[in-house]
């Protein structure tokens, strides 16, 4: 199998999807009594990495340069990574990605909590991996 998609390209949208992965969300409460009984003291909050817009753009934008066969193997490729679809199956995986009637495949990708980690079982299916990559090791 021989990707459309350039290897450093899924490398890069790894890395941005596990930072991604890694932020939690904001704790906004609305409710001002709760606010006055939380404390601000707590020595975990600088270990909190809140949601960043810039991340979330970042993988959009690396998605919408993507060409239409491209999205739908990196797709495929997060699919085999989740188990999904095995390795052996990648032609069935590539059509279902590629399909006209089902949600987009960028919104697909967003929308899996582990793609990071998807994205690298997917490629090391296929005895590929980000290794040497770019900045990743």
């Amino acid at each position: 199998m021989e990707l459309e998609t350039p290897l450093d390209t899924i490398c890069r949208l790894i890395v941005r999807a596990r930072e991604w992965d890694a932020q939690v969300p904001a704790d906004e409460s609305d409710d001002v009594e709760d606010e006055q009984t939380m404390s601000t003291d707590d020595p975990y909050d600088v270990m909190i990495d809140e949601k960043n817009d810039s991340v979330e753009e970042e993988i959009l934008a690396l998605l919408d340069d993507l060409a239409e066969d491209q999205l739908a193997e990196v797709l495929a490729l997060a699919w085999i990574g989740s188990g999904t679809y095995d390795a052996s199956d990648w032609e069935e995986a590539l059509e279902e990605a590629g399909d006209k009637e089902s949600d987009p495949a960028a919104d697909q990708l967003m929308e899996m909590p582990m793609l990071a980690a998807y994205l690298e079982s997917g490629l090391e299916s296929f005895g590929l991996s980000c290794s040497g990559v770019g900045q990743i090791d």
